[in-house]
């Protein structure tokens, strides 16, 4: 979903912190070869990322959703040299191409990658995160922003992708997924004790973090 043209997309990626060539051949890589290829983050959002990752001194993440490890990478490349990115996903040939790039990186030793579905996945790590990002399957957000906001660290942020979903939100009872995400964004906006902002970059980014 592009809420502003073209040119003016690119006019902000190119005065934007950029990823790495190798980031960038993996996107490349994805948007032509494999199917799915919206489901790419992209640069755009990479750069908020990357930005509230430094903002945040960011030492670890957890990440729901690995798809073919663009948005891991990038995450990676910003994280200090102890730092750990956790990514959790069920599709195991994604997962192999994402890995196949990650070695090529000197970052991908921060990666470590989980093939199991969210909720099992979650249900076996306890520790904290200074960021979550969400970005799997659509029918599970509310649970996932759940087990989120217990597993935050004190200035910790949550970083939930899709959240306007080409502007189905506009539209409940559309369809399963797009409740689902409609009940995302209303415990989003209940919860206290929080600040929130919801972005309309790329298909709508929510920004969680505790006030």
């Amino acid at each position: 979903m592009n809420l502003i043209t073209s040119q003016i997309q690119d006019y902000c990626i190119a005065h934007s912190t950029r990823p790495s060539e190798l980031a960038r051949e993996l996107e490349t890589h994805t948007r032509t070869s494999i199917h799915g290829s919206n489901m790419l983050i992209g640069e755009m959002e990479s750069s908020v990322i990357t930005f509230l990752i430094k903002l945040g001194q960011v030492k670890n993440i957890l990440e729901l959703g690995t798809y073919t490890g663009y948005s891991a990478l990038v995450m990676a490349e910003q994280l200090p040299e102890d730092g750990k990115l956790i990514t959790i996903d069920i599709n195991p040939h994604t997962t192999e191409l994402a890995k196949s790039f990650w070695k090529r990186s000197p970052h991908g030793n921060k990666i470590q990658s989980i093939l199991k579905s969210g909720p099992e996945a979650l249900s076996t790590i306890e520790q904290t995160f200074d960021l979550i990002f969400i970005d799997a399957d659509k029918n599970n957000y509310p649970h996932y922003l759940t087990w989120s906001l217990q597993h935050l660290s004190p200035r910790g942020i949550i970083i939930v992708d899709n959240t306007l979903w080409s502007g189905k939100i506009l539209t409940p009872g559309l369809d399963k997924q797009t409740d689902s995400i409609i009940c995302h964004n209303e415990m989003a906006k209940s919860l206290e004790g929080y600040v929130k902002t919801l972005l309309p970059v790329r298909d709508g980014m929510f920004l969680i973090t505790k006030a």
